[in-house]
């Protein structure tokens, strides 16, 4: 079975990983990644989403691990639009949650009219962190909790990097060999983002 999903990922949580997992149960993944253009537009709250190519060096690293646990393929392909590849004849599945419920529905919308199939919509519940409220990327970049729902008090939220910072990140990342590790094979550079 081929299955899509997609999403802004940023940062990876236990959430998004219950979407990965019931993917990789159901078949090999294409996961959509939103471009730095739609990633914005896809917030319901004003805050800074990380450039593509950290998102996608983050994403990678998790699907790697659990596509390697369910010995499954995946791929993962940039969308510029909200319903990004889905509507494409290929899939068969497509993973979502409760809010992208209805985006799903429009992908079948969309097929439909284009003369496919519909995708068989598998929607995956929430998962919740330890003060009883859905996990979310925005309440980790807040400073509220952890990626795995873990109350943070005596953490801050993550900020957008002033200019010169985004230069340097985005030199750094340039810098880095095709493994993700320093060009010069030294140390890599530590993280600012810790989740």
């Amino acid at each position: 079975m081929k299955v899509a999903l997609g999403g802004t990922f940023d940062p990876v949580h236990d959430g998004h990983r219950a979407l990965f997992e019931r993917a990789f149960e159901l078949g090999d993944a294409t996961v959509g990644l939103t471009s730095d253009d739609l990633a914005p537009k896809t917030r319901h709250d004003d805050r800074y989403v990380r450039p593509y190519d950290q998102r996608e060096r983050d994403l990678d690293a998790e699907l790697a691990k659990l596509a390697d646990r369910f010995d499954r393929e995946y791929e993962i392909r940039k969308i510029d639009d909200p319903t990004g590849f889905a509507p494409e004849p290929q899939f068969d599945a497509l993973v979502v949650s409760p809010e992208t419920e209805t985006g799903g529905k429009r992908i079948n919308e969309i097929r439909r009219d284009d003369g496919n199939e519909p995708l068989d919509i598998e929607v995956v519940d929430h998962v919740y962190a330890e003060d009883g409220e859905i996990i979310s990327s925005t309440r980790i970049v807040r400073g509220e909790i952890d990626e795995h729902g873990n109350l943070t008090p005596e953490r801050d939220g993550r900020e957008a990097p002033a200019e010169t910072d985004v230069d340097t990140a985005s030199a750094a990342s340039a810098a880095r060999s095709p493994d993700g590790g320093p060009a010069d094979g030294g140390p890599a550079d530590a993280e600012t983002d810790d989740a």
